[in-house]
């Protein structure tokens, strides 16, 4: 199965990000009464359940695994948002649709395989967003993902999106432009579009075969959190009855994109590096046993 990578859409493509548009129609979104201001100004208690905010609060490994499970090897999943808060955000995304289509405003959707769904970045969400991956996923990535960047996450690329037999129906077998994803699920009332995971590979070997032991489809559950590595592969099976939301956010390090240039060895993360690796010190080990035996027979003879 050949992977496409899951990417931030270019500038040039259907639309163009709002946070470039500087005209009146734009700013007049910012400007509009809202009953969802909510949603723009951070308030921990509001947004988190209280077991995610006081593993963040202690900030230790035993903290953070205490709150989570690990179906698969980097795959972990835990509670993180309030049912209002998922509310809240759904309702405002609705809100920028709306006026999206009153309006006739052309947008840059999510990514270069989602049809539906919109760049929170790109209606003000961006600030939050900065917030929510440098205070609360930075700190987790830090214990769970050091290997590909966790410490260093310095940049974001935040979205929702929206599957349904009215909107995106699955999504393809990928790996995201991203060191470490967060992916939450915020509502509604749906069947179907279950997350399947196949491994983690770097770019040399992303098409490589799925090994039995890497195999984990999820189940979506509204306010539930999965975190995971931007290269481990997956994709959602198809939502076949209502409306499935998701808060997607890529965080992404400069630095260790900066030196994976550089290097040729990531068996510290990637499945097929690591099996390779293990196949090369066992060759290794063969050889210099037979090296010794025969060493051995010449000298009892």
């Amino acid at each position: 199965m050949s992977l496409d990578e899951h990417k931030k859409p270019s500038g040039n493509g259907n639309g163009v990000a709002l946070s470039t548009q500087c005209n009146s129609s734009f700013s007049v979104w910012c400007s509009r009464p809202a009953s969802t201001w909510g949603v723009y100004t951070m308030n921990a208690v509001n947004f988190f359940v209280p077991s995610f905010l006081k593993a963040i609060n202690e900030k230790t490994d035993e903290s953070f695994r205490s709150i989570l499970v690990e179906p698969t090897p980097g795959v972990y999943v835990f509670e993180m948002f309030q049912p209002s808060f998922c509310e809240m955000l759904m309702s405002e995304v609705e809100n920028f649709e709306r006026w999206v289509h009153d309006t006739k405003f052309r947008i840059m959707r999510p990514n270069t395989m989602n049809k539906y769904g919109a760049v929170l970045d790109d209606f003000g969400l961006e600030t939050i967003l900065d917030k929510l991956m440098d205070e609360y996923i930075r700190p987790m990535s830090k214990v769970f993902f050091p290997e590909v960047g966790g410490l260093t996450l310095d940049s974001h690329h935040g979205f929702v999106v929206e599957y349904g037999v009215d909107r995106d129906v699955e999504l393809g077998f990928h790996v995201d432009d991203s060191e470490v994803t967060l992916n939450v699920c915020l509502g509604k009332q749906f069947y179907g579009g279950e997350l399947f995971f196949r491994g983690v590979r770097c770019d040399k070997h992303v098409n490589t075969e799925t090994q039995p032991e890497e195999i984990l489809d999820y189940v979506h559950v509204p306010g539930r959190a999965v975190l995971h590595r931007g290269r481990h592969r997956h994709g959602a099976r198809a939502t076949t009855s209502g409306h499935r939301c998701n808060l997607i956010l890529w965080c992404r390090s400069s630095v260790f994109r900066e030196l994976k240039k550089y290097q040729k060895d990531f068996s510290s993360w990637c499945g097929e590096c690591r099996r390779e690796k293990r196949e090369r010190q066992r060759l290794s080990i063969t050889a210099t046993k037979l090296e010794l035996l025969k060493r051995d027979g010449i000298s009892a003879s």
